[in-house]
């Protein structure tokens, strides 16, 4: 039991690595590993939110205190965001079990693509355009949804979102986007307690995320200014690819052959980019120098 409280309290703390510095991948990081070793998709999102209430609370604390939280737009996202977030909960446990696997895994592959597409090509889903705050909101409600259907998504929803509608510097809306999702983490773990109950959610392992993630989130909220946040990025989007496209391959049957020549295919497509990605850092270093 301690040696399985340990793997996930280093997981944790490799997904808060992440997710203090990208403003994402701790939900997205967490429900992969627990899909991945069996748990239902309703007891991985659970498992992860009831994590994140921890890791978020600290993170978005240590946010606050580095000076990258926006209090007016963190309202603006968080409030529908946890109105989303327990929906999505509800939703989540009223589905049949295969499907809810399915389904889940689907939209976290999604989001390993809006991963990959966001540090990698620095593309967005969402048009180039500005927004005041208070029509933030949608913003907040899909990506509490998304989040708890899919066992994350809060971060590859609204970091991008906001980048693109608000004028504010990548760690401030890091910041501001970790501080918020703390109201969506409690907010969809009383949505599973509702639909569900207790009986399905992995108290171990989302004990041992939150201890890792909560001793990394400070140190993940001072290096948000100076992390190589777009090789990061890609290779946590690979790795959910990778995963997910494993899940998917299985719930619907296909044949092994196929399912590892495609993640051949897109483990060596990661590793081309982010070696790509970091050929043009040092170049770019060199010519300052």
């Amino acid at each position: 039991m301690f040696l399985t409280a340990l793997v996930f309290a280093l997981v944790g703390a490799a997904a808060q690595m992440v997710d203090g510095t990208l403003g994402m991948g701790f939900g997205v990081t967490s429900a992969t590993l627990l899909t991945l070793l069996g748990y239902s998709a309703v007891a991985a999102s659970a498992g992860t939110h009831a994590a994140k209430m921890g890791t978020t609370l600290v993170s978005g604390l240590s946010h606050w205190r580095a000076g990258n939280v926006d209090w007016r737009v963190m309202v603006a996202i968080g409030v529908p965001g946890a109105l989303g977030g327990f929906l999505g909960a509800v939703v989540l446990t009223a589905v049949a079990s295969s499907a809810s696997r399915l389904w889940m895994a689907t939209i976290l592959f999604v989001l390993g693509i809006v991963i990959i597409a966001r540090f990698g090509f620095g593309k967005s889903l969402f048009p180039a355009i500005r927004a005041r705050t208070r029509h933030l909101w949608p913003v907040g409600l899909l990506g509490g949804l998304v989040d708890a259907t899919g066992g994350g998504g809060w971060g590859p929803v609204a970091t991008p979102s906001l980048l693109i509608l608000t004028r504010h510097e990548p760690h401030r809306v890091v910041g501001t986007v970790s501080a918020a999702e703390f109201l969506v983490a409690v907010s969809a773990s009383l949505g599973f307690l509702f639909g569900a109950g207790d009986t399905g959610v992995p108290w171990l392992a989302g004990a041992g995320l939150v201890v890792g993630g909560a001793v990394v989130a400070p140190l993940a909220a001072r290096l948000a200014h100076r992390a190589p946040t777009d090789i990061l990025g890609v290779c946590v989007g690979g790795m959910v690819l990778v995963s997910n496209l494993a899940v998917i391959a299985k719930t619907l049957g296909v044949p092994g052959e196929l399912a590892g020549i495609a993640v051949v295919g897109i483990v060596l497509g990661t590793a081309t980019l982010a070696l790509q990605l970091r050929r043009t850092r040092r170049a770019e270093m060199v010519s300052v120098d």
